[in-house]
């Protein structure tokens, strides 16, 4: 059994100017459609990073990559996933990850609980009525995370969440690992160059 994939090659996805819609709104759209083609692939082994989140004020950039090895990339892109949105975007050929490459994490954070789903819960187990359990849990309660992220919207449930990201740390060498049907992994590292 291996530990992890092997991700040796990458593709850039660049975001173009466009006059009607910020680059936020796309980066949603274009990581929604990844999503998507991730979980059609059933895969575990293609990683993510913004490389230029470090570059911007607020947000992720204009830059998706994605790490794998060249089979599981071509596997991705042969779905045709960007149809929609291909007047919108420059993607790269497929390249080599350079030698001198860092790695870091790239991954998901939640914050522990929102009020809404506190309360709920209190109320289910407590037998508390919605004015109560909005007493004992105010609105202030919600922790406040200080990343970037995502706006994208359940497909079970329909509603709209925030995706929060942390590249962690860099490392000089790599760990291996899976990743999520976001491209994201808490252990596992992508390589930062």
């Amino acid at each position: 059994m291996t530990t992890g994939p092997k991700l040796d090659r990458y593709i850039d996805i660049r975001l173009l100017p466009d006059p009607e819609f910020p680059a936020t709104v796309l980066m949603n759209a274009l990581f929604a459609k990844l999503h998507r083609a991730l979980v059609t692939l059933k895969t575990d082994q293609i990683g993510v990073s913004f490389p230029d989140v470090e570059n911007v004020d607020r947000g992720l950039g204009e830059r998706l990559r994605l790490h794998g090895d060249a089979q599981m990339l071509q596997r991705l892109m042969e779905l045709g996933w960007l149809t929609g949105l291909s007047d919108l975007l420059k993607v790269s050929t497929l390249r080599q990850v350079p030698a001198s490459a860092h790695h870091r994490t790239v991954r998901r954070v939640q914050a522990k609980s929102s009020p809404e789903r506190l309360r709920r819960r209190w109320m289910k187990r407590k037998g508390l009525s919605e004015e109560q359990a909005r007493e004992i849990i105010p609105d202030s309660a919600a922790e406040r995370l200080e990343l970037p992220y995502l706006t994208l919207t359940s497909r079970s449930t329909g509603q709209r969440f925030r995706l929060f990201i942390e590249h962690g740390p860099l490392l000089t060498a790599p760990v291996s690992g899976w990743f999520s049907s976001y491209g994201l992994s808490s252990k596992a590292t992508v390589p930062w160059f």
